[in-house]
């Protein structure tokens, strides 16, 4: 009776303490969000130094970094930049593509600076890219798994499925950490590139660190609320051993 009793303690003090994270990972996650469209509608507005667009940019960087299998596309919707390392394209929403805004061009160079990374084997991306297909895997089954180890949990006092659940979660959350340093890295490139081809200024420079810094807070937010979720799924799963 008394291990039940400190076992149905220990659940509740997990689950008590992931809703305060979650809450303060989700009130962190709104202010970042909020930020970010603040900083893109502030510096869409601006016009970047020398006025090129962010395609001329893309191009630009790709030429002097030597990469000329590398196609620079427009793609669909906001915020729906990326580089796709399958097809060796990157991949520029219209706002960007065709804008010369010190956003635009700032985001392009970002992308370009995935290209880079690419192209000289840069150790994380290349981590990232093979965890994609487990990643992949992991993201199909492990909200069943996670649901259906809580019940049996729950009914039988079996962890086992929760375990599997929780071992798919983490390789997600390591993607997560694993994609930090990869984005850090590509916005280092891109300010270094727009910087050493007098593509910025004074301001220009301010800025476009500004804009890719509200960027990268929205992966850093994403990192932690990940490791919050797995850390309670790990109490959850200790919690039932120790009733063991």
């Amino acid at each position: 009776m008394y291990e039940t009793g400190y076992a149905d303690g220990y659940a509740m003090s997990a689950t008590t303490i992931y809703w305060i994270i979650f809450i303060g990972i989700a009130i962190a996650s709104w202010i970042v969000q909020w930020n970010l469209n603040r900083k893109t509608t502030q510096y869409s507005e601006m016009r970047s130094y020398r006025g090129l667009t962010g395609k001329e940019v893309a191009e630009m960087m790709l030429r002097d970094n030597g990469i000329t299998d590398v196609k620079v596309i427009s793609t669909e919707g906001r915020l729906t930049d990326h580089y796709n390392p399958a097809d060796r394209t990157v991949n520029l929403s219209e706002i960007v593509y065709g804008s010369n805004s010190i956003m635009a061009v700032a985001v392009a160079a970002h992308e370009c600076g995935h290209a880079v990374q690419h192209a000289y084997a840069y150790g994380p991306l290349a981590l990232r890219s093979k965890l994609v297909p487990v990643v992949s895997f992991a993201s199909q089954w492990m909200q069943w798994l996670l649901l259906g180890g809580m019940l049996m949990l729950s009914y039988t006092g079996s962890g086992t499925v929760l375990l599997i659940g929780v071992i798919l979660f983490s390789m997600t959350t390591l993607f997560s950490f694993i994609t930090l340093p990869v984005e850090i890295d590509a916005s280092r490139r891109a300010i270094k590139w727009l910087d050493s081809a007098g593509l910025t200024d004074a301001r220009t420079h301010s800025a476009s660190v500004d804009a890719l810094r509200a960027a990268a807070y929205t992966y850093v937010v994403a990192a932690l609320g990940s490791l919050a979720t797995l850390l309670y799924y790990v109490m959850l799963l200790v919690g039932s051993r120790r009733n063991d």
